[in-house]
């Protein structure tokens, strides 16, 4: 995966009112803990930074530090794997979610604490830096 070079402004003018609200607060805090700025990279997907990763197998890549894709449905965050392995406790102070390997899917913004979405952004961004190689629950 790859940026691809699109405008960022344009895609989030291209969305409805409320998704295009809650994608530029979204942006906001992500730029502001990345300290990147926003890049188009997959369809619809609002990436912040960049790192390489490599499988056991072998399968190497780049992909955002962190990223997000504001869908119908869902704000979807990309986040570091094993979200719910690592975070379990922040994960119960976040508010109406739902969670999957590396996502974290939210209704709405607002229905999300603040202080501790960006806890969750935070320690992403360490894990995908190679600062926080822990998967300490917390």
């Amino acid at each position: 995966m790859r940026p691809n070079g699109e405008p960022v402004a344009a895609f989030l003018a291209s969305l409805p009112e409320r998704r295009r609200d809650e994608a530029e607060r979204l942006c906001a805090v992500l730029a502001d803990v990345t300290g990147e700025p926003a890049t188009m990279w997959a369809r619809g997907t609002v990436g912040f930074g960049q790192y390489h990763y490599r499988y056991d197998s072998g399968h190497e890549g780049d992909a955002p530090l962190v990223s997000f894709a504001p869908r119908a449905k869902h704000l979807v965050l990309y986040l570091a794997a094993g979200l719910e392995e690592r975070y379990p406790s922040l994960l119960a102070r976040l508010g109406t979610h739902r969670a999957g390997m590396s996502c974290l899917y939210l209704t709405r913004l607002d229905d999300a604490d603040p202080a501790v979405l960006r806890q969750l952004v935070e320690r992403s961004v360490r894990v995908h830096r190679g600062i926080d190689r822990t998967s300490a629950r917390s």
